[in-house]
């Protein structure tokens, strides 16, 4: 008996293994490679897309500007499927090519930001409070010492 229980719990070990392998919890920022989100273009050089008109899921509002983002190969196609992964189902989107992304965006966004990466915040995750529409102090779980609790 003691066999068994020994044996049906490295079975069980083995088969719950792999799925805490694949939670590693690596963050990717904006200017990185394998970053995919929204870019704030700025005065950064004029992006080449993918499609010539903006994609939109839903009517949208023609007075909103487009966003422009940067997506995984095949999403673009697809977006009506993953426009919710990036909270712009509501927008009119470009898609910035690839190579555009590595080769313009990324190296100057990480030169005009280099400082700023380890002023001890994560950016993307500051960028993308624009995103979500504020902060989530906003949804009333605040408890008034700059802590958030989820309820």
């Amino acid at each position: 008996m003691k066999h068994f229980l020994i044996s049906a719990a490295i079975a069980a070990m083995t088969m719950i293994a792999p799925a805490y392998a694949a939670d590693v919890g690596v963050s990717v920022n904006v200017g990185e490679p394998g970053f995919y989100g929204r870019l704030d273009i700025g005065d950064f050089p004029h992006p080449q897309v993918l499609y010539r008109q903006p994609i939109a899921v839903r009517a949208v509002s023609m007075e909103r500007q487009p966003i422009y983002l940067h997506v995984p190969p095949g999403q673009a196609r697809h977006w009506r499927r993953h426009c919710g992964e990036y909270n712009a189902c509501n927008e009119r989107v470009y898609f910035v090519q690839d190579n555009w992304y590595n080769r313009e965006y990324a190296p100057r966004y990480q030169e005009l930001h280099r400082g700023r990466r380890n002023a001890g915040h994560d950016l993307r995750r500051d960028e993308d409070q624009g995103n979500r529409g504020g902060d989530r102090q906003e949804n009333g779980h605040s408890h008034g010492n700059g802590h958030v609790q989820d309820h």
